[in-house]
C-alpha cells in the first residue's frame, strides 16, 4: 500500500510540471505544446538536481508500464472513419510506421551517445 502512494505522489510531481508547462504557455504564449514544455522544465530539473530522479522515477517508470492503456481511447475513436479503413488508411499505417522506425533510430542513436559520454 505505502509503494502505490509513492507511485501517486511521484505522478503527481510529474503533473505539477505539466500544470507549470500549461501556465507558462498561457503567460508567455511559447510556440510548444505545454507537455513538451512541462517535459523540458522537468528534464532541467532533473539535470540541474532541483528534483533527484528517486521523486519521479517509480511514477514514471509506472506511467510507462501503462502507457498503451493511454492509446485505447483514440484507437477505439478511429474505427468511426470507415475511410480510414481504406487505401488512404494504408498509406497512413505505411508513415506512421516509417515515421516511428525514425524516432526510435534516433532515440537509439541519442541513447547510445549519452552512454558512451557517461
Amino acid at each position: 500500500m505505502r509503494k502505490i502512494g509513492i507511485i501517486i505522489l511521484q505522478i503527481g510531481l510529474i503533473q505539477l510540471f505539466l500544470f507549470v508547462g500549461i501556465g507558462l504557455k498561457e503567460l508567455l504564449s511559447i510556440p510548444l505544446p505545454a507537455t513538451i514544455i512541462g517535459l523540458i522544465l522537468l528534464f532541467l530539473s532533473l539535470h540541474f538536481r532541483l528534483v533527484k530522479l528517486e521523486w519521479v522515477e517509480q511514477g514514471g517508470r509506472w506511467l510507462m508500464a501503462e502507457l498503451l492503456l493511454f492509446f485505447i481511447p483514440s484507437t477505439i475513436g478511429i474505427i468511426n472513419y470507415r475511410e480510414l479503413m481504406s487505401v488512404d488508411g494504408l498509406w497512413m499505417l505505411v508513415i506512421i510506421f516509417i515515421s516511428t522506425m525514425i524516432v526510435l533510430g534516433i532515440t537509439g542513436f541519442i541513447v547510445q551517445r549519452f552512454e558512451v559520454n557517461e
